[in-house]
């Protein structure tokens, strides 16, 4: 395929899903991924595409937001990876809440397996799956259907929520950085994870390496309230998504990579991450609330020396705090 062609092609691709990483722009010109890298860069350079880290997404892609038909054909090998991973983070007979996405539709299949689970959530596709699943309540919120993604939003959505208390949220979004945590593109869709926020004692957020760097419009969890990312290992080449991920343990997120090299069940961070955060002799900020390091998953605080976040004392002093 000539460069051209390629690039025609690219730029469909783009135009129909609004955001495409190079992993699946490669994967459908039938190149690599330095070959569609120099590609996307040529489009920016003359105005019909602007990059991400990852990927390509339209003009102004900083506040248009994608439909679900173009979202769920975007990155699925990952989603698979996290949902999978992100499934053994939850207990027999919790209660969690899921909010909307690809992604945590993806881990709402696999949740159908936990028998005596409560699932709190605003999205229609996660309901549906797990509508069948034997020994799961399903709690839907009230609120306005948002047909873009099949969720329940506005106040109605938001006031069921309140006097609400789960063990751990699930979110995910349009972007994620170390500066301002996680974001979406969606106002009304903001709100709502903000509230499902203010139930759980631990946030977990879901997101593939496309979306770390990138900013949109409207905060829904800022950093220092995320407990854990769960996201798929970059690429070698994708350094300032490893820059993200070291930034964010920096300020006490843990980190579980899926799939990373190995560990089967999943690393904390990247090997190239990991090395340089075990040279860290700052501290961390302190634990955030219910901080509780999962199995298989170590905190940045623990690599520092100092006790886990879940242990007696740090409970009792959330509970002051609260």
């Amino acid at each position: 395929m000539f460069a051209a062609e390629r690039r025609q092609l690219i730029l469909e691709m783009v135009r129909a899903n609004g955001a495409v990483s190079l992993r699946e722009l490669a994967r459908v010109v039938q190149t690599s991924e330095v070959t569609v890298r120099r590609d996307v860069r040529a489009l920016e350079a003359e105005g019909l595409l602007d990059r991400r880290h990852g990927g390509a997404v339209l003009p102004g892609g900083f506040t248009r937001e994608s439909g679900f038909p173009q979202k769920s054909h975007l990155a699925t090998a990952e989603k698979t990876a996290i949902a999978d991973l992100a499934a053994s983070l939850v207990e027999e007979g919790e209660a969690i809440v899921v909010g909307a996405g690809t992604t945590t539709q993806e881990l709402a299949r696999r949740l159908a397996r936990v028998p005596g689970l409560t699932v709190v959530t605003n999205s229609l596709l996660v309901a549906q799956a797990l509508a069948h699943a034997n020994r799961v309540e399903v709690v839907m919120t009230g609120g306005t259907l948002r047909g873009s993604n099949y969720a329940l939003v506005g106040s109605g959505a938001e006031q069921s929520l309140q006097g609400l208390r789960v063990s751990k949220a699930f979110l995910s979004g349009s972007g994620l950085t170390a500066e301002r945590g996680l974001s979406t593109s969606n106002m009304l869709s903001a709100s709502v994870d903000r509230a499902l926020v203010q139930a759980a004692a631990e946030v977990v957020v879901l997101a593939d390496h496309t979306k770390l760097g990138t900013d949109t419009m409207f905060q829904t969890v800022p950093t220092d309230v995320i407990t854990r990312l769960v996201t798929d290992e970059p690429p070698a080449h994708d350094d300032r998504a490893g820059t993200e991920l070291q930034a964010l343990a920096d300020q006490g997120v843990q980190i579980a990579v899926a799939g990373a090299s190995g560990s089967p069940g999943g690393d904390q961070v990247p090997a190239r991450q990991q090395q340089h955060q075990q040279r860290r002799d700052v501290s961390l900020p302190g634990p955030r609330r219910g901080q509780v390091p999962g199995a298989g998953l170590r905190s940045a605080s623990m690599l520092n020396g100092e006790p886990p976040a879940g242990s007696e004392r740090g409970r009792v002093a959330d509970m002051r705090r609260r």
